[in-house]
This record gives C-alpha cells, structure tokens and sequence, in this order.
C-alpha cells in the first residue's frame, strides 16, 4: 500500500518551482497521497488549484499562529472556504510560543478557537501546530469542543503525558522527520507506544528533512524514512507502517478519498 504524507507545503518556496518534479519523485518512491497544508487563507487558491491537476494532492484551509491575530471575519472565511471538496480539514492552526512577542498569545488563542468553531460547522477534522503552549492547546480543544471533530497533532514533538490527553480527545499522532534525529530519543520513546491506529507519518516538507537528507529542502519523497525510523523503533516491518498511516489518514481524512 503506498505511503501518505499527511502534512506538506508543496505551495512553499522551493518546492513550488517544480510541483510536476516533485511529485515524479514522490512517486517513485511509492509515496501516493499528499495532504497540502495551509499556512494563510491566500494559499487556498493555489493549493486547489495544485489538487484540480493532481488526484493525489488534497488541501486544508487555516491560518497558521505565526500570522495570527487574524482578521475578525476568520471564521466566516474558514467556513466559506472549506466548504470545498478539494478541502478536507481545517488548519494549520494551534499556537506557537517559540517566538512569541508580547500581546501576541491572546491573538493566537482567539484565531485557534474560531478554527476550532469552523470545522465544528464544517464537520471536518483539525490539523493542530503546537509549540512551547501544550498546557494552553490543551486546554482550548477541550474548551471548544475539539473531540466532536478530532484531528491530528501534526509533527509531534511533545510529551508523552501531552500525548495520553490528545489521544482521548480523539486525536491523531503524526511524527515527522524529527523522529530521525539523532537527539531525538525522548520523542522516539513517546513513538514506541502510540497506538497503531493513531499513528501518521508526514514530512512538514520543505522543512524537517529527515535522516539522511538532514540540512537539505525536505519533500514528500522523503517520508518513507520516517515510516522507516518508526518501523525500527516499534520492531515491525516498514510494510506495516505504512499500510496502517494509509488506512488511518484515510480514516481521520474521508473525503480525501
């Protein structure tokens, strides 16, 4: 079964300069489905646009917290635009401390609540970043009700207690190509026990390049050494990492069928 990369830019410098060479490579490497992730509401456009020429290109709409506060019409927006087929989740959103400026995180927890409302409207589930804030994300999907859509944590990186909560929200766990690193052990640790049908993998391309193409523009080729890193790690064959984060996308994801 082929693997799915289930969080990339491919509308993001470099990999927009040849989507066409991008996903030849992906293919060849037996990569099938790429779930193409917005940062801004500008994106949508050309994400659909990549997804109406390719089958194997879906979109989500959001804002990511770095551009948050947002506009005040954020939820009408979201809502309008993820209506649309080629769409089928809501985000990125969450919130990101790592940098955060002053005033900034009452700005970001609004935006994340009203990503939240969208895609309770929308039926369709979330794509969560978090970084540095995992006591205030927690505590915001279950203030707005975020088990009633579930989603995914995506490029995990958190605690194993973090890890235990989301799960009985309803979540999803996703690792990226961080699980390679080589200080990565408390991550992998947390990798170990996830439960099978929880478990994705993704790419965060053009970032987060794995092991060995660590320092380099990352892209949906390269997500088969994470299935890779995950499958050393739980002692299973590859083979069933990646038939189990196909038919678990597909499952947190229906209509990207």
């Amino acid at each position: 079964m082929p693997y799915v990369d289930s969080h990339c830019h491919l509308h993001l410098d470099p990999l927009c300069h040849d989507v066409d060479a991008v996903l030849a490579r992906a293919a060849s490497h037996e990569v099938g489905h790429m779930l193409c992730v917005s940062v801004a509401l500008d994106d949508l456009e050309v994400i659909c646009a990549l997804s109406e020429d390719h089958p194997e290109i879906t979109a989500s709409v959001g804002v990511h917290p770095h551009h948050a506060p947002v506009s005040a019409t954020v939820f009408e927006d979201l809502v309008r635009l993820g209506d649309r087929d080629k769409v089928v989740a809501v985000g990125e959103t969450g919130l990101d401390y790592y940098r955060l400026a002053d005033g900034d995180a009452r700005g970001q927890q609004e935006a994340f609540r009203q990503h939240i409302a969208a895609a309770r409207r929308l039926r369709k589930p979330l794509i969560i970043h978090t970084r540095e804030a995992s006591e205030d994300t927690l505590r915001i999907l279950k203030e707005e009700g975020a088990s009633e859509t579930g989603g995914v944590i995506h490029c995990f990186t958190e605690s194993e207690a973090f890890a235990r909560e989301a799960l009985a929200l309803g979540f999803y766990i996703s690792f990226s190509g961080i699980v390679t690193f080589k200080n990565a052990e408390a991550l992998r640790q947390v990798a170990r026990w996830v439960p099978e049908e929880r478990l994705l993998i993704e790419t965060d391309a053009p970032y987060l390049a794995p092991v060995p193409h660590r320092g380099k523009s990352n892209e949906p080729a390269y997500v088969p050494h994470v299935a890779q890193c995950l499958a050393t790690i739980r002692g299973v064959p590859v083979e069933r990492i990646a038939d189990a984060t196909h038919r678990n996308f597909f499952r947190l994801f229906p209509k990207a069928a």
